[in-house]
């Protein structure tokens, strides 16, 4: 492979990586087929690897695909003897697609009429099964593959690919439009529509792959789905709590990496690089969500679980008892192995290491196969001084399914055991 081929296929995994969404879901709003508007944006990533190597890549890349993509379904209009009652519209979209931007501005976090969130809605569809909605939209909205799906999911590959073919399959024979339901409608989608840009968030903010432990630009789309979310249902509470969860997470994205681009733990970070402005707007939409006056849902929990982080001056000073309390209401409402992994780091802070870990060694059946679950434990190893152990979960943890960045400092952490620096899990 050449420089000049090289740098057009890094250019179309960038534009792809931010844009598939927005390119997808203008494909399904103009073609009504969601599974026909995932294969025209395929092949528009086809003709593009063909093309930007000799052409060069164009100023609008995703205005680019797009268009591709847009005549490339009037072509197979054509062949489908139906394009007399489409191209009139769809010709108009290509004309115009060379002369403005085809991704939607970002900057006006109250627009309602939002393409992404149209697909986040009809992939969460009522005729959909939960498990199915969150898998087909983690796909199309985040992009992610079906085995980063099968890990956040804790589900296995091939069920992963069967339910997002059928989720599909199902939509269309459904014959379900592309909009944001009415009003009405909207309650019945609401879990699913929170859930899939939560898993949105968590992908952005921990990476399921790849080589960075974080991805700022998905956590941010999910924070933009979110206060879009908000102006569609303004008086839901946990629309709100969300809100208020990620921008507490968010505001510490500059101090969650180093200069090398490895993940930092939260006794490593430097709070004083955290984004206040952030944790001013989660107080905001904390106070909004708490004035429904309908007590903590699953959002309001974690928000509050991470308001006790963002205002904590240390890690020694912050209300871990609080914490410990909240994942026990938490595991009330919503019984999960990843939330009793995440308590158990909070009482390793109360209670001590040997209790934590008694409650990590309940989780193996579980958990076994997942990353977090051997760093935690093996941290808690640490802290005993069970250091053979520990060395064997880092080594055990940077091998499983993750991001590099994240498996490098497990690698780094293994080999450093013995020496002065000893850091705490995120919760």
């Amino acid at each position: 492979m050449t420089g000049v081929e090289d740098h057009a296929r890094r250019a179309v995994e960038a534009v792809w990586r931010g844009e598939s969404a927005r390119i997808v879901a203008a494909l399904v709003r103009h073609t009504g087929d969601f599974a026909w508007a995932e294969d025209l944006a395929q092949e528009a990533l086809l003709e593009a690897l063909s093309r930007w190597p000799a052409g060069g890549i164009p100023d609008t890349p995703g205005a680019w695909l797009l268009t591709v993509a847009k005549r490339r379904a009037v072509d197979g209009w054509r062949r489908r003897e139906r394009l007399a009652q489409r191209e009139p519209l769809l010709a108009v979209d290509v004309r115009h697609d060379e002369e403005r931007d085809a991704v939607p501005d970002l900057g006006d976090p109250d627009r309602i009429d939002d393409d992404v969130l149209r697909l986040v809605f009809v992939a969460c569809h009522p005729v959909l099964p939960a498990q199915a909605r969150l898998a087909l939209t983690l796909r199309t909205v985040a992009g992610l593959t079906t085995e980063q799906i099968a890990q956040v999911l804790l589900m296995t590959v091939p069920t992963v690919q069967q339910r997002i073919v059928r989720a599909k399959r199902t939509l269309a024979d459904a014959a379900v439009p592309f909009d944001v339901p009415d009003r009405g409608e909207r309650p019945a989608r609401l879990a699913s529509v929170l859930q899939v840009i939560y898993l949105l968030f968590t992908e952005g903010y921990s990476a399921s792959g790849g080589d960075a432990a974080v991805r700022v630009d998905v956590a941010r789309e999910a924070v933009r789905l979110a206060r879009q979310l908000r102006a569609v249902m303004p008086r839901e509470p946990e629309v709100h709590a969300l809100i208020a969860l990620m921008e507490f997470s968010s505001s510490r994205f500059a101090a969650r990496v180093d200069a090398r681009g490895l993940p930092l733990t939260l006794a490593e970070q430097d709070r004083r690089r955290w984004d206040r402005s952030a944790i001013a707007r989660g107080l905001e939409s904390r106070r909004r969500a708490d004035a429904a006056d309908r007590g903590l849902g699953y959002y309001g929990l974690q928000a509050a679980i991470a308001e006790c982080h963002a205002v904590a001056p240390t890690l020694a000073e912050t209300d871990w008892e609080r914490i410990v309390r909240l994942y026990d209401a938490l595991e009330t409402l919503a019984p999960s192995p990843v939330v009793r992994l995440n308590r158990a780091v909070a009482v390793s802070m109360t209670a001590g290491p040997e209790a934590a870990l008694a409650i990590v060694e309940d989780l193996a059946a579980e958990l076994g196969t997942f990353r977090p679950w051997w760093a935690v434990r093996a941290e808690l190893l640490e802290r005993i001084g069970e250091t053979d152990a520990a060395t064997e979960g880092f080594l055990r943890a940077a091998e499983l399914p993750g991001n590099d960045a994240e498996a490098t400092v497990l690698r780094r952490r293994a080999r450093a055991l013995g020496s002065d620096g000893r850091g705490q899990s995120e919760p």
